[in-house]
């Protein structure tokens, strides 16, 4: 199905509003510091960059994994067991290996790998071989370039005479029994070592703080610092690229140490906050965000309507859609995706994803011409970008078996290739939400709306497909990836409101949910309903049998959810102010407030804040209404008017919506440039 054009909000679902009060203009995201994000952990704290020290607790590395061996250590016996273990080849390479860290120095131990091995059992008995008989070498597991052999690298430990296995950086020279189709130069993974202190936790937390990258980018670039694999990271949700952010992390048995060195090398990325804990983040864990968000080049009527529109928004609430990035920014949005797996359309579920398409960077779409006439697998795999995931593992897998169209959607990674069937939920939604808006309104609860059960909350609780953790990075630029965009992972049982309920008056408005489509939703008992299987039978999909024998693909092997209709920002403030410079701070980050309280600490600023004059992908309108007059030099230039904005949302909502409910103005990047004209 062919797009000219991205998602527009009405496309998606998004037509109502909470109030009929009116908007104004505003710009969102101007500068990327003009949308602060911070999380809340589960325990209703607000995670935030605040220190840069070291926790007290100390991690010892066992004294017996320290040493390097000795020069004229007898490995003899341990090396006939291996030969006995492993075969004669790669024993060579072992002592080949020992001979050259005996020699000393660390200059010339490369890692070695050893032969091919399909057997997962007996890979584990490798690796628990060398922890008991070789416990300065470290092994882990690395891929053939065809992504289906696997083989065990082995490396000198961190400990023994600083050798390569201390995370610094990737392998060198091969010295391995594959040749140079084996990945050795993929970072090293501390998962397998076991020098760590048992009274303390195997995991480090931190606090993360980004400016304008998204969570996997930031993390892969301190993975790469620390020679660890993305699966050592663990993190409650994926947060937004263009913003200022600050979220929990957990990595694997890393020393903090090893982690607050880094902070002098990276560039728009801090960490610190560490502690040692005993369980690692996984995707879902979080309470919600506390956003601080500045519209600049506010216009309206009068301030008055500033006022009213500010103060009806923390009363009034808003309609509780998915944002326009749950369905992506590009021109094929993901429910497209979402809807050609359903119906068990493999084929064209992958032209959808490799296909040319409009707004994209000219020599992205040029691969995608090129791939489409000629089929040239190879040549698209060298110039795709590697942050396009999708496209990537789909050729690699095609190019191993070709024309197997499902096997190659299987390839993508699962939290990716899931969000494709999640975003057609999300589109059902939106449209549902919509049509119960436009029926029967917001100012109660009507007979057939599905409410959550205050009668018997106990009852057994309905499950939603949380997205899995998975080892690939992936395009979140492009797609929301964050459980924060997600339902929860388990909530109250529902019923449906009778006459009987309305004479209670137990339920209200704020009660009332929408399920996402799934074998254990129920659908509400009005009208509502209808929308769902029409919808979904016009895009050739049922709601309620399965298309094919792919139960990942399949919404009736899902068991689906609920979601809240309505929803009120908590702790709600806001403030006008007014501005001259269009690149002047309005908002303090928390790198901002540590350089004013320990200003020695943080000297080493992550970015050059005015370097973002030049990134403003929605800039400032030069209309002339309410003291916005055209911007002359910072000191002669009239004062122009802004409204920064506080609020806490649970981890399902997204903020945008409730901007959308204040200016009464679409979100999208696409409206939000033609302000400036």
């Amino acid at each position: 199905m062919a797009r000219s054009s991205s998602l527009s909000e009405a496309e998606a679902g998004i037509s109502c509003f909470a109030s009929s009060l009116p908007g104004f203009r505003g710009v969102l995201k101007h500068r990327y510091s003009d949308f602060i994000v911070h999380e809340v952990a589960r325990d209703g704290t607000v995670v935030q960059l605040t220190s840069f020290d070291l926790p007290t607790e100390c991690v010892d590395v066992k004294e017996e994994e320290k040493a390097a061996p000795a020069a004229d250590a007898d490995h003899s016996l341990a090396l006939e067991s291996f030969r006995a273990l492993c075969g004669d080849a790669d024993c060579g390479a072992l002592r080949g290996l020992l001979e050259r860290v005996a020699a000393g120095g660390d200059s010339d131990v490369s890692p070695v790998i050893l032969s091919p091995d399909a057997n997962k059992a007996h890979r584990s008995d490798v690796h628990n071989f060398f922890k008991k008989n070789f416990k300065f070498l470290v092994t882990d597991t690395v891929e053939h370039s065809d992504g289906v052999q696997r083989c065990i690298r082995v490396r000198l430990g961190s400990g023994a005479g600083g050798g390569r296995g201390g995370g610094g950086g990737r392998g060198r020279k091969r010295k391995n029994m594959g040749g140079s189709d084996w990945r050795d130069d993929r970072p090293f993974d501390s998962r397998g070592s076991s020098n760590w202190s048992d009274n303390v936790g195997k995991f480090l937390r931190f606090h993360l703080y980004k400016e304008n990258k998204d969570t996997q980018e930031a993390l892969g670039v301190i993975g790469k610092m620390l020679g660890l694999q993305p699966r050592s990271f663990g993190f409650a949700g994926t947060k937004d690229k263009r913003a200022v952010t600050s979220q929990q992390v957990t990595v694997f048995k890393v020393q903090a140490n090893r982690l607050a060195a880094l902070n002098n090398r990276l560039f728009g990325i801090k960490v610190g906050n560490f502690c040692y804990v005993k369980e690692g983040l996984l995707l879902g864990q979080l309470m919600g965000n506390r956003f601080t968000i500045t519209l600049r080049g506010v216009i309206a009527e009068s301030e008055d309507v500033i006022k009213a529109s500010a103060d009806g928004l923390g009363k009034n609430g808003f309609i509780n859609y998915y944002g326009l990035q749950r369905f992506g920014s590009g021109s094929v949005p993901t429910h497209l995706v979402g809807a050609a797996l359903l119906r068990g359309e493999w084929k064209a579920a992958v032209n959808l994803i490799l296909d040319p398409r409009e707004g994209e960077r000219d020599d992205i779409n040029e691969v995608r011409k090129h791939y489409k006439e000629h089929g040239d697998i190879d040549k698209a795999l060298r110039n795709f970008p590697r942050h396009l995931v999708a496209e990537r593992a789909i050729l690699q897998c095609l190019k191993k078996c070709p024309g197997n169209y499902l096997q190659a959607l299987k390839g993508i990674p699962r939290t990716l290739r899931m969000m494709y069937v999640h975003s057609y939920q999300s589109y059902l939604w939106n449209h549902a939400a919509s049509m119960r808006v436009q029926k029967y309104g917001i100012s109660q609860v009507v007979e057939g709306d599905l409410v959550y059960n205050k009668e018997n909350p106990s009852e057994e609780s309905t499950s939603v497909d949380i997205p899995e953790t998975d080892d690939s990075n992936t395009d979140s630029s492009e797609i929301d990836l964050g459980s924060e965009a997600q339902p929860e992972e388990t909530i109250q049982s529902v019923k449906i409101v009778d006459s009987g309920d309305l004479l209670k008056g137990m339920y209200t408005f704020d009660d009332v949910v929408l399920p996402l489509p799934g074998s254990q939703a129920m659908f509400p008992g009005n009208e509502v309903a209808e929308i769902y299987h029409e919808m979904a039978k016009k895009n050739g999909i049922s709601l309620t049998e399965n298309a094919h024998g792919v139960k990942e693909f399949s919404i009736t092997s899902m068991k689906g959810g609920y979601r809240r209709v309505f929803q009120r920002p908590i702790d709600f403030q806001w403030e006008l102010m007014t501005y001259k410079d269009d690149n002047s701070s309005l908002a303090e980050t928390d790198l901002d407030a540590l350089s004013r309280t320990k200003p020695r600490e943080a000297n080493e600023l992550v970015t050059s804040d005015q370097s973002q004059a030049s990134d403003t992908s929605m800039p400032t309108n030069g209309s002339d209404s309410l003291e916005n007059k055209p911007t002359g030099s910072p000191d002669t230039a009239p004062r122009k008017l802004a409204i920064k904005l506080a609020f806490t949302l649970p981890a399902s909502c997204y903020a945008t919506m409730a901007i959308r409910e204040l200016l009464k103005t679409s979100t999208s990047v696409a409206y939000q440039k033609t302000l400036s004209c």
